[in-house]
């Protein structure tokens, strides 16, 4: 009795309760996140053969020179810049037009821009293809019929590509960010929109002295995951060009390429050296526009 007596004030105390109850994120932190991200770096070091497994020092780091994989992380680069474009200014006209009072049936709104963030990525996969296939029948080439527009190859034309991948992102993510931006703007006291006003201040005016200053840390955010959400970008042109095999890579990623080289091609070795390089590459875009944004500096602290 006086052992469970010991071990119950331990576990209620108020110095050691907190540490239990942030227990299960540690010890999944360290298992599935931490001794993966070690895991990693050591193959990217390595050849990985089973048994044979040997170092081989930088060896693997020399898939910088391969075309395709600069052509992968170009193409990355180019889907995270457009994507961050679009899907940070345009969640926050939204969610500003809900938040607002003169809106209606605000709930019905909200609940079709966040349902497609509910389906599955293989189905708006399937969907999309469909959508843009090549045949006359295909969804988007009987739109452009409309307009006396020849039906065309959505899916093997560079610029059409690009348009179907950031459709894809516009549909599946608008409603997520405009939650985010919703949850931040509900945190900003009415009071100032109303002294504001009775100032003369004009609508546009409030939204660039009032909610953009007092949305800021929503907003990097924001930024931050679509940042990394854009590198990460796989599932869709995976789904959309029915496997890992876009006609001349024109939509391969940097995740598509570590894909291919790591499970397709069985390179774990390579593999993790792109993963590694692209989690340089993340932490140090993200760290930048951090720095740049404020977010470090001695004020905001």
């Amino acid at each position: 009795m006086k052992k469970n007596n010991i071990f119950k004030k331990f576990l209620y105390s108020q110095k050691v309760a907190p540490y239990v109850f942030i227990m299960p994120f540690i010890i999944t932190f360290l298992v599935f996140f931490a001794y993966s991200i070690v895991s990693m770096v050591l193959m990217s070091f390595q050849k990985v053969a089973g048994a044979n497994t040997m170092y081989i020092g930088l060896e693997n780091y020399k898939v910088i020179s391969n075309s395709i994989f600069q052509k992968s992380l170009k193409n990355s680069i180019f889907y995270t810049i457009v994507s961050c474009a679009l899907m940070i200014p345009i969640p926050l006209v939204l969610a500003t037009m809900l938040n607002s009072k003169n809106m209606r049936a605000k709930s019905t709104f909200r609940s079709i821009l966040f349902i497609p963030a509910l389906t599955s990525v293989v189905v708006a996969g399937v969907v999309f293809r469909l959508m843009f296939g090549e045949l006359e029948g295909s969804f988007m080439n009987q739109v452009i019929s409309v307009f006396g527009q020849g039906p065309l190859v959505w899916l093997r034309t560079p610029s059409t590509v690009w348009l179907v991948l950031f459709m894809v992102c516009l549909w599946r993510w608008t409603g997520v960010n405009m939650m985010y931006y919703l949850s931040g703007l509900q945190q900003i006291p009415a009071d100032l929109y109303e002294s504001a006003s009775i100032d003369g201040a004009s609508t546009l005016q409030q939204f660039r002295y009032i909610t953009i200053p007092l949305l800021k840390p929503t907003i990097i955010y924001v930024l931050t995951i679509s940042i990394f959400g854009g590198m990460a970008m796989f599932s869709e042109s995976y789904m959309i060009f029915n496997g890992n095999k876009s006609p001349n890579n024109v939509g391969t990623t940097l995740v598509g390429f570590l894909y291919r080289l790591a499970f397709e091609q069985n390179n774990l070795g390579i593999g993790s050296a792109i993963g590694v390089i692209f989690l340089l590459i993340v932490l140090a875009v993200n760290f930048a526009q951090l720095i740049l944004n404020g977010t470090f500096s001695r004020k905001e602290k």
